[in-house]
């Protein structure tokens, strides 16, 4: 991989990652069109240019993660679904994780939902109460859970999961964020962990990438970030239903072609 390649890499993530849009389908064209995808060191650099993305949130919501107790409290429980289903379906995730068709349906699949949302949803702008309760973090992270599918997109997920509890979009899409710190940081250090348990090392080229990686990730995330919410918040969810049925389909059109695609 060249440094080039990691900035382009970097760039798919810190845009994809927040956005309902499943960074995973990103990845796979993007690392497919620049034939690196099916490069060992291509998987650990998309997990872990993660914590500039997570970084991004950190700091762009900075307050908020100084708040009380209570916030934490209220991650942790919408954290816990993921964390004890992941642990436990972990081989049967790996095993989807080689269906690249799977992302191109469900890239499809929720972008025709997307068409749907604000129409279904639209009453939760005129709620003023937007307190998150144990209970809704509790049901949002099992919304987190289903986006283990690869090309659900865990922002998708757990939006539509705020939404389903009376959120309006803004506070949905904040909590999804914040939910994302520690899921993130949980599923990139388990990877790390994982390399680094099999005796492997990184050479001195492959740290610089990953350095320049989470600097452009997370530069481009907090844009991203800034730029979602406002987009979703003026023109709501219909723009991304329709750009996740393109990009669904155009997986499929290549991986029905037989052009060679991975997830990594």
């Amino acid at each position: 991989m060249s440094i080039l390649e990691s900035v382009f890499l970097a760039i798919i993530e810190g845009l994809t990652e927040f956005l309902p849009i499943s960074s995973t389908g990103h990845i796979i064209i993007g690392s497919s069109l620049m034939g690196i995808s099916s490069h060992p060191f291509t998987k650990v650099f998309t997990v872990a240019i993660q914590f500039g993305a997570i970084l991004s949130v950190v700091v762009l919501y900075w307050k908020k993660f100084l708040q009380s107790l209570d916030f934490y409290y209220k991650l942790a429980f919408a954290f816990v679904p993921a964390a004890i289903i992941g642990f436990l379906l972990d081989d049967y995730i790996d095993a989807l994780l080689e269906r690249v068709e799977v992302v191109g349906f469900m890239l499809i699949i929720g972008g025709v939902i997307f068409l749907f949302v604000d129409k279904v949803f639209e009453v939760n702008e005129k709620n003023i109460d937007q307190q998150i309760t144990y209970p809704v973090a509790l049901k949002i992270g099992f919304f987190q859970c289903l986006a283990m599918v690869p090309g659900v997109s865990r922002s998708a997920a757990t939006i539509i999961g705020g939404l389903t509890q009376k959120l309006n979009k803004k506070t949905a899409a904040e909590f999804s964020f914040f939910l994302a710190v520690p899921t993130m940081f949980a599923a990139t250090a388990y990877k790390m962990y994982s390399f680094y348990k099999t005796g492997q090392a990184f050479t001195t080229h492959e740290v610089n990438l990953l350095i320049v990686g989470n600097v452009v990730a997370f530069i481009v995330a907090l844009i991203a970030i800034k730029s979602f919410i406002a987009l979703l918040t003026r023109h709501g969810f219909k723009v991304f239903g329709y750009y996740r049925i393109i990009v669904g389909l155009v997986i499929l059109i290549l991986y029905y072609m037989g052009i060679d695609l991975a997830i990594v």
